[in-house]
């Protein structure tokens, strides 16, 4: 018997605990309840015992009645919380600082002000060192208080010192405001638009955030400012093509972390994204050698991140998949890649419902391209499907618009041809109706339709017109967007060569990595 999300909610956090977590529990429970057989700590126990909600099972198993068991959950909920806040308290700086806020609240409920003060005083020195602040505001404005209660000879100049630190603290916090309302502007806009398509998309993104970005100066700015900064202007140049500006930025918002690796474990989801920047970028670019070097760090320094959250696994493990496998993009090593593949496959059935849309779409694109370039095209196919088959449309529209041209190309090349011609009308209609009909994606479909009409003797003929076709856009600002999400280019050379995908690609990566590139010193 299943039940509502809302109702699940403490299903799902005892299952998302850790054994130190659900040890510490039963040892906090039954230390406050003093009676091992506490109804909330029984209600625990079946939970934890079960691998889905199941109300029947449970309400035979503790003997709680029915009418009892929500309230009971409630109860359990927040006690399961309370207990895991307790645990991490000294591992988590933000949750230290707010228990010392909270004793000094008491000790001024009891009028003790002047150690209410110390508490205080103590607590805003680990918030400003930790750049917190919005804490170390809300701290001021405490003392404030406190002080216009328990007057002292020094009334005067502490309270000029408290305004002056309050007036410093929210001059902070507004720049950090706006730069991270620019950079989830930003961030948005990628999610909506992906790559800028056109001279009018350029412009448009340009005229709107060049001028806001450019109106601050990293000079004197405070890790959270520079942080924010460095990401939006990374996602700026990042829509817009630019991407040695986006590497620029996306080192510098890395180099923080390695200025300040104490922050990491603090801000270790504004870390990951950065490393995850860095690592696309560099795969965008084609750096190999960076990439695997900058991966290898990522996951040394990870091991070093306490504690090793929940939430940190499920966002370091999204980042090291995705970056793995764009590794075996670039070397050609698609046989090699199988295996990443059923770890996404193993990572999604584990921790698939707390990962938002945008990021399963992204793997199940990377997958698809996987076992298309190792000749596994059906496997491919249901991947894409996985795509295909979201009900927003408008949501990462370009992954979309590329999962429905590599289905068609997966459909033909695994001769599932008799509805090509069917599938090519609707494709079509999407990519036009999405608004993303450009000179690549036009030339791609155009073939296709050709394709059910073309004599085996001319095949070769209509690979090599579209490769001749497509072969300048490469390099053309706007026009290259496809090949980011499609190597089409090295599909029609395996092609027209008669050699497997995999092999041209891994003769690029071999010819590459012989050049020299001084150019990213």
């Amino acid at each position: 018997m299943m039940t509502s999300k809302r109702q699940e909610a403490v299903f799902e956090l005892v299952r998302s605990m850790s054994k130190a977590e659900k040890r510490n529990f039963r040892l906090y429970a039954r230390r406050n309840a003093g009676n091992g057989g506490a109804k909330f700590v029984t209600l625990f126990d079946a939970l934890d015992a079960m691998e889905e909600y199941d109300e029947a099972r449970v309400l035979k198993k503790t003997g709680i009645r029915k009418e009892q068991l929500p309230n009971m959950k409630a109860y359990l909920y927040r006690q399961i919380l309370v207990s895991i806040r307790l645990l991490n308290v000294q591992h988590v700086e933000v949750m230290e600082i707010r228990e010392t806020i909270d004793f000094a609240r008491v000790l001024y409920d009891k009028s003790m002000f002047r150690q209410a003060l110390t508490m205080l005083d103590r607590a805003k020195r680990q918030a400003l060192d930790a750049q917190k602040f919005t804490l170390a505001l809300e701290i001021v404005e405490f003392e404030k208080r406190i002080e216009s209660i328990f007057m002292q000879r020094s009334t005067t100049s502490r309270a000029e010192e408290l305004s002056n630190q309050a007036r410093m603290l929210a001059e902070r916090i507004a720049n950090i405001n706006q730069l991270s309302n620019l950079s989830v502007q930003l961030y948005g806009l990628n999610l909506q638009l992906g790559y800028v398509r056109s001279e009018k998309d350029r412009k448009m993104v340009t005229d709107f955030f060049r001028e806001r970005l450019e109106a601050f100066d990293d000079r004197g700015m405070s890790f959270h400012e520079r942080l924010y900064l460095y990401q939006a202007r990374m996602w700026y140049h990042y829509i817009r093509h630019d991407f040695v500006m986006c590497y620029r930025y996306a080192r510098r918002w890395v180099g923080l972390f390695d200025e300040r690796p104490d922050q990491r474990a603090v801000y270790y989801d504004l870390y990951v994204r950065a490393v995850a920047r860095l690592l696309d970028v560099l795969f965008m670019t084609r750096r190999h050698d960076r990439m695997a070097d900058a991966i290898a760090k990522f996951e040394r320094e990870l091991a070093q991140v306490v504690p090793m959250t929940e939430n940190l696994t499920i966002l370091s493990n999204l980042c090291l998949l995705q970056a793995k496998i764009n590794l075996h993009f670039l070397e050609g090593s698609f046989a090699e890649g199988i295996e990443l593949a059923e770890r996404v496959d193993e990572f999604v059935r584990a921790y698939g419902r707390y990962v938002d849309e945008h990021h399963l779409m992204l793997l199940a694109y990377k997958v698809a391209c996987m076992y298309f370039g190792n000749g596994d095209y059906k496997r491919c196919m249901s991947y894409l499907h996985r795509i295909i088959s979201i009900p927003n449309p408008q949501f990462r529209c370009d992954l979309q618009v590329f999962a429905r041209i590599l289905h068609l190309i997966a459909s033909y090349e695994a001769g599932e041809d008799y509805s090509l011609e069917y599938q090519i009308r609707n494709v079509y209609a999407f990519v036009v109706k999405m608004n993303d009909m450009h000179a690549v994606q036009h030339e791609i479909i155009t073939f296709l339709k050709r394709i059910p009409h073309t004599y085996a003797s001319d095949f070769r003929g209509e690979l090599v017109r579209l490769y001749e076709r497509l072969k300048p856009f490469e390099n053309h600002p706007y026009e290259r967007r496809p090949f980011f999400y499609l190597d089409i280019i090295s599909w029609l050379e395996s092609k027209i060569r008669n050699i497997p995908i995999a092999e041209i690609i891994r003769n690029k990566y071999l010819g590459k990595r012989s050049e020299v590139a001084g150019y990213w010193g």
